[in-house]
């Protein structure tokens, strides 16, 4: 685990290090079960909270960048870790920009896109607008993109019914059902899904990971073509990371500083 210690402890200094971790992914789930308890773990409100961590947990915005500054500065904290969602652009430029103004660090877990691989069939999408365009010549898309298409299920066209899967429970329409579920996903479950909803094409942000790969495979098999709506761009931080094994060396090294000089005889 990440204990706490003082922060110049090996000088001479008692302050404490304090990390806020910005989650809401598996991976900062498997980070913030490593923090101890001076450190906070936030989370954006959906889904739900962990009852198994040592570390704070908060849910709930900071509002704006003025809040997070604010939070910062009321927690003591030394280190924010970005460990959201690759798509969740706003948090984390205020995360970005709040560190900046306080003068502690940001780092970032940021995974690696989805490559194509042999067989694949990916449209890039820039918007929504964009991927309603491309659906066009379909009738049975399966929508993997989050909540977002919850807010146009008035707007299906009559030749098609949409299959969404998100977090957010929603009673759906005649044109249009939601599924609630939480990844990872299984290849059988993901085939089983397929064939049970007549999916034609897949509508995917390219997330990176292993969590929810597997409907990328079952398109790859079926020849089905794949949406891919289009990373944001994010701001540069202090430190970037691609996998949480080095980020946690990483604060391990932060937490816990190695003497200027080696004592040993």
């Amino acid at each position: 685990m990440l204990c706490d210690r003082p922060a110049g402890a090996h000088r001479g200094g008692g302050a404490m290090k304090r990390i806020l971790l910005l989650g809401g992914t598996g991976d900062a789930l498997t980070i913030a079960r490593r923090l101890g308890p001076a450190h906070v773990y936030s989370l954006a409100g959906l889904g739900r909270t962990p009852g198994d961590l040592v570390c704070s947990v908060r849910v709930g915005g900071f509002g704006g960048i003025e809040g997070l500054k604010s939070f910062i500065e009321a927690e003591s904290i030394g280190l924010i870790v970005d460990a959201t969602h690759p798509y969740a652009a706003q948090m984390s430029r205020h995360a970005s920009a709040a560190s900046a103004k306080k003068s502690v660090g940001c780092w970032a877990l940021r995974r690696a896109p989805w490559q194509p691989q042999t067989g694949d069939n990916w449209r890039e999408a820039a918007d929504f607008s964009d991927i309603v365009h491309a659906l066009m010549p379909f009738r049975y898309p399966l929508w993997t993109l989050g909540r977002e298409p919850l807010a146009h299920l008035d707007e299906i066209p009559p030749s098609q019914h949409w299959t969404i899967r998100c977090l957010d429970p929603h009673p759906g329409n005649t044109r249009a059902t939601i599924i609630g579920a939480r990844g990872p996903f299984s290849l059988d479950g993901e085939r089983a899904l397929f064939d049970a909803q007549q999916t034609d094409v897949l509508i995917s942000k390219n997330s990176g990971g292993a969590a929810t790969e597997a409907k990328l495979a079952v398109a790859r098999e079926r020849g089905l073509p794949v949406i891919m709506l289009q990373r944001p761009s994010l701001p540069p931080v202090e430190r970037e990371f691609s996998d949480t094994s080095s980020l946690l060396d990483a604060l391990e090294a932060w937490l816990h500083p190695h003497p200027l000089f080696d004592k040993t005889p």
